[in-house]
């Protein structure tokens, strides 16, 4: 079911059973969320020892109240699931729950997702308290959606892990000879006569069979997603109807999240930016990306579930937020397709591992923070642009990010096991079209690619069954392809293809791959122009990390190599293939190739972004639409003040002033009517 809303939310997490014996700071808390401007927060999360505090016996009341209270005062909530983290006496009673790690030993109890998700007895436990909790709260009026669970992650390797996997594999592949075909076990001798014989991977065993590693990622994510029905199902044997999320996490690698997603109503996610590390349009770049990522999720909007009012104290350097970078940071999630920007966490915990992990209410408790006002300010924005709940991020440009890609690659030994850069790469195509005002989807393999006009592939390592076909279909009927280096190398179980690459696409892109240079960090070559190339490009750029050697069959170099014993091999070319154009690009080029290369190929090919003209260093331009409106964001993550390029068209102004210079992590809204 689809989750709307008519308001941005705004609030965050929020954990009253801490202060259940302090009723005074209980009511303060709800005065102060007020004042902020939020409307909703997430409760129950870590939960389950204060309302399960022992088997068979549940107390609910003080959470009933809560939210009785909440709602009275315009608040809603978020309703979780507490299997993040079980109570003692869960882990004393039934060990199995505990996790096994991959060198097979049992964990103890402690920490959060440690516990293994194919055990009866967790799967039994959790149902019950959730169907409970569903049959009490789930239909409350205050009660707008459920958060399972939270942030999950991690694997097991216990008996009954190995079993639910084998049984998985099973499924997969029919018979034990179409496995080890399909895993070409006869290296090294690794052949299986029966399903029952494969373990895990494991540092004290396998670790080299690539398609048993990228098997045993598969059925990870495969058991997190039953884990999620499991959840999921004990909500509604309880009752409530409401929509279903889980908090995802940045770029999280263990788990494929476009498999996660099927079985939620909404995404959301968790985003803890690093800013101050580096330049702070570059950090924009980065977090607008994920959003961009969980907003492809779903092709659906989406919202910020948590984010840091002040310093994450689980980073490295625990650095402040500089005034108007919250604002910003929570005004990006809206920009790029957010239905809200939340935070954790709503109080400040007096104790254990986040007790100094930023909050919109410290330990000090006063409302004269400075953290505090600027979540005012975030609430009373929000309030003030409101009118963009529910209008979309419509995209012309789809780039491919496929876990199952990416985890093969990853483990490919060879042709660099020091460093692929397979993200920081991604980000220079990304940021080149960011600024040239486009839209970007982040989509797997098995996406729709109708209605984008440009495909990126970067380093789309892994070509599944039938996306050649798709991608040719693509620029047979006028698309834009771009295609890198290291891509069309695998099938889906990691097996070379044979005949040449990139695979089912040669023709397409009119060359064929012959080998990949693996430079060392410290080496680097050119691209150098071919003279009258048709984007007119001019410069000499230079490449790092992989060079891909290529021969032509049809397609015409724009560039070359300028040193090593293939200099003069093309660099990028273009091949045309049906109504549209096939683009390759055969190494890791710096960050200005790659504006350059986008800005001119998007020219050439009469493709529009969001507003004429050149948009300024550190200025996101943002589009967001309804069927009668399109809204233009501007945000600046710059060092001066901008000028903003407008679109054409008259515009009305919903928020700040786009005829005056924009300030540093300063915001306009626009809206324009069809």
């Amino acid at each position: 079911m689809d989750f709307t809303t008519t308001k941005l939310l705004h609030g965050g997490d929020y954990n009253p059973e801490q202060w259940l014996d302090r009723p005074d700071i209980l009511e303060k808390d709800v005065s102060m969320l007020t004042e902020a401007g939020c409307n909703v927060v997430s409760l129950g999360i870590f939960s389950w020892s204060t309302l399960e505090p022992e088997e068979g016996v549940f107390h609910f009341e003080w959470l009933e109240k809560i939210i009785q209270n909440l709602y009275e005062h315009g608040i809603s909530t978020i309703l979780a699931t507490p299997s993040g983290a079980r109570p003692k006496w869960l882990a004393d009673k039934y060990p199995e729950v505990l996790r096994v790690d991959e060198s097979r030993h049992r964990n103890l109890f402690g920490g959060r997702h440690n516990h293994c998700y194919t055990s009866p007895v967790y799967r039994e436990k959790v149902a019950l308290i959730n169907r409970k909790l569903s049959e009490r709260l789930g239909s409350h009026p205050g009660v707008i959606l459920w958060h399972i669970s939270n942030e999950y992650g991690g694997e097991c390797h216990c008996p009954l892990c190995q079993k639910a996997f084998r049984e998985w594999l099973k499924e997969r592949y029919g018979t034990i000879e179409q496995l080890n075909k399909s895993w070409s076990t006869t290296f090294w001798s690794h052949t299986y006569q029966s399903f029952d014989q494969i373990e895990s991977p494991s540092t004290r065993g396998e670790l080299e069979l690539h398609a048993l590693n990228l098997d045993w990622k598969r059925f990870v994510t495969y058991q997190t997603a039953d884990f999620i029905r499991h959840e999921i199902q004990a909500v509604r044997a309880g009752g409530s109807t409401r929509p279903v999320t889980a908090n995802l996490m940045y770029y999280y690698d263990p788990l494929d999240y476009f498999k996660l997603a099927k079985e939620l109503d909404i995404v959301t996610w968790d985003t803890y930016p690093s800013w101050g590390k580096k330049a702070m349009i570059e950090t924009a770049y980065d977090n607008g990306m994920c959003h961009d990522l969980m907003r492809s999720l779903k092709r659906k909007p989406f919202f910020q579930m948590e984010s840091c009012p002040s310093a994450t104290n689980w980073q490295g350097v625990s650095k402040l937020k500089k005034p108007g970078v919250l604002f910003a940071q929570s005004m990006q999630a809206i920009a790029h397709g957010g239905e809200g920007a939340l935070y954790f966490q709503i109080r400040q915990s007096q104790g254990a591992s986040e007790k100094f992990h930023g909050a919109v209410i410290d330990h000090y408790g006063e409302n004269d923070t400075r953290v505090f006002r600027e979540v005012c300010r975030v609430g009373e924005t929000l309030k003030a642009i409101s009118e963009l709940a529910g209008s979309e991020v419509k995209s012309q440009v789809a780039m491919i990010y496929d876990w199952d890609s990416r985890w093969a690659m990853e483990d490919s030994k060879g042709p660099r096991n020091d460093g692929l850069h397979h993200q920081e790469m991604l980000l220079k195509y990304y940021r080149a079209f960011r600024k040239q005002g486009m839209n970007v989807d982040l989509i797997d393999m098995d996406c729709s690619i109708e209605g984008y006009q440009v495909l990126v592939l970067p380093m789309t390592y892994m070509f599944k069954q039938g996306f050649a076909e798709k991608v040719r279909a693509f620029v047979e009927q006028g698309g834009v392809l771009i295609t890198t280096y290291w891509s069309g190398i695998a099938d889906d179980t990691d097996r070379c293809y044979l005949g040449g690459t990139p695979h089912g696409l040669m023709d397409v892109l009119g060359l064929r791959s012959t080998e990949i240079d693996g430079l060392f960090d410290w080496e680097e070559n050119q691209f150098m122009p071919v003279d009258g190339n048709e984007l007119g490009l001019f410069r000499e750029y230079t490449c790092k990390y992989l060079c891909d050697l290529v021969r032509l069959d049809g397609a015409q170099a724009l560039m070359t190599y300028g040193s090593d014993f293939y200099q003069g091999y093309p660099a990028l070319t273009v091949n045309r293939y049906g109504k549209g154009s096939a683009w390759y690009v055969a190494a890791d080029a710096e960050q200005v190739f790659q504006e350059d290369f986008i800005a001119k190929l998007l020219e050439h090919e009469e493709i529009c972004g969001a507003v004429p003209g050149e948009i300024p260093e550190g200025l996101e331009v943002t589009t967001r639409e309804t069927e009668d409106v399109r809204y233009y964001i501007y945000q600046n993550f710059g060092t001066g003040r901008v000028m903003l390029p407008l679109p054409e068209g008259e515009t009305e102004t919903v928020f700040g002033d786009p005829k005056q210079e924009l300030e540093p992590y300063g915001l306009v809204v626009l809206r324009q009517r069809r």
